[in-house]
């Protein structure tokens, strides 16, 4: 740690606030702990200390060391320079909340853009700034959605093939909640079945369905006709949308969803370990004074200059919590901008571009991979770029296999749905080559051909 001042600096600090030395600021702790001993390795200088950092991180193997073909949420994208370059500005990387907008234009406008570019992409009227992730995103529609009809409507639907840390964290947003009920992810039922059994649990007590698309199993479901049956029954739907796949497929809007929300981290942010990851949330205009965080609006001040506020945003989310919809009055600003940088530099164009490459080797990577004994390709339908294997081995055996080539293999689905056990999902993005493939299905050959 760089520590700037010197010893008379600190006496000088010291006597302005009337303290004679630096354990005097601890008197008010009971003596007994004050001091503890603690069980440290002896002193490092900087240098020494960096080595040693250095070291430790080392032990991590990541997706720069290893061939990548693990999905399920957190993608391996290439990640164009720009973006790296501008969230490190210093004006960026240390802004503050933008409650004053008389010094926080730049923050502001680049929400602003992120919105617009949400918007645009998921074919909503309105996007507001961000939540944390996708998780908490989807357990914030639910918060709206349960709100939105004055707690009358006591049922949420998920779907099976919604994201499992999406359906874990919106049980634990709703523990609490009066009446609620959340039904159709039950472990029993089929994950793979068609969605449409969804639509049986869907009566005039539900407030909102949430299903995926692509969904956790990477097949493509058009919802037009499914949004239509839960809007007769007076329920509102939310799709969770993977930001990619969008610059291919039909939006999200154009399917008839009342809320879209999602995982930006696809949208030029690393996978990072797991976070910090990027929110989407975005909604029919008739809703955009329900929706939680942070909405800022473009305006023109007095002398008609262009200028942009934080607005529509009901005060008791920031001050009256207890009456508040939602507590969650924050966004996330940095990631967000590198979501918006991302998507400026690649362009309509460009993202499409990624998302083919993505659609296209990964139904490569199926092919050769159903060609070998012993594993099936059990999507049985359109996918993007995420499918399932049936394997001949424990998908455990299997990655500790892979690893040993160099490749991080797929994720187990067995240690969410217990009906998919020896079942990998695995996930194929642009950062994939044609030889990168090859090697994977030449150890899964190798696998099969020892099993």
């Amino acid at each position: 740690m760089f520590i700037p001042h010197t010893e008379e600096e600190r006496e000088q600090m010291l006597r302005t606030i009337g303290v004679g030395k630096i354990e005097d600021l601890f008197r008010d702790v009971p003596e007994s702990v004050r001091f503890p001993d603690l069980n440290l390795p002896p002193r490092m200088t900087e240098m020494e200390i960096a080595a040693h950092l250095n070291e430790l991180s080392s032990a991590n193997e990541s997706s720069r060391d290893l061939v990548c073909f693990l999905g399920a949420g957190a993608y391996n994208h290439y990640i164009p320079a720009v973006v790296d370059a501008l969230i490190q500005r210093g004006e960026f990387l240390t802004a503050y909340t933008p409650y004053q907008p008389e010094i926080s234009q730049g923050t502001l406008q680049a929400i602003f853009e992120y919105q617009s570019l949400i918007a645009n992409l998921t074919g909503m009227d309105v996007s507001n700034a961000s939540h944390y992730d996708g998780a908490t995103a989807a357990a914030e529609a639910c918060v709206m959605a349960y709100f939105h009809f004055r707690g009358k409507r006591s049922k949420i639907v998920l779907s099976p093939a919604l994201n499992p840390q999406y359906r874990q964290t919106i049980r634990t947003y709703m523990v609490g909640y009066e009446n609620l009920q959340i039904v159709g992810d039950e472990p029993e039922r089929d994950p793979l079945a068609s969605p449409d059994q969804l639509l049986e649990l869907v009566d005039m007590q539900t407030a909102l369905v949430i299903v995926q698309y692509p969904d956790f199993f990477g097949r493509i479901q058009d919802w037009t006709q499914f949004a239509a049956r839960v809007h007769e029954a007076g329920a509102l739907l939310a799709i969770a949308i993977n930001p990619i796949a969008l610059g291919l497929l039909k939006t999200p809007g154009a399917m008839g969803a009342d809320i879209v929300v999602g995982e930006g981290q696809p949208l030029g942010i690393p996978m990072s370990f797991g976070g910090p990851y990027l929110g989407i949330f975005a909604v029919k205009k008739e809703y955009v004074r329900k929706i939680a965080g942070r909405l800022v609006g473009e305006t023109t001040d007095k002398e008609g200059r262009r200028g942009y506020v934080l607005t529509l945003t009901a005060r008791e989310q920031h001050i009256r919590r207890e009456k508040a919809t939602s507590n969650i009055c924050t966004n996330q600003g940095l990631m967000a901008l590198a979501a918006t940088i991302y998507m400026s530099a690649l362009g309509k164009r460009g993202l499409r571009q990624v998302s083919e490459l993505c659609y296209h080797k990964a139904h490569y990577a199926a092919e050769e991979i159903n060609a070998i004994d012993g594993y099936e390709v059990v999507n049985g339908g359109p996918f993007y770029h995420e499918f399932v294997v049936k394997c001949p081995l424990s998908v455990e055996e299997i990655n500790n296999h892979l690893l040993d080539h160099g490749i991080l293999g797929g994720y187990d689905l067995g240690k969410d749905y217990p009906s998919l056990k020896d079942h990998m999902l695995i996930a194929v993005t642009e950062m994939n080559s044609r030889e990168d493939i090859d090697l994977l299905v030449s150890v899964l050959q190798e696998v099969s051909e020892n099993a």
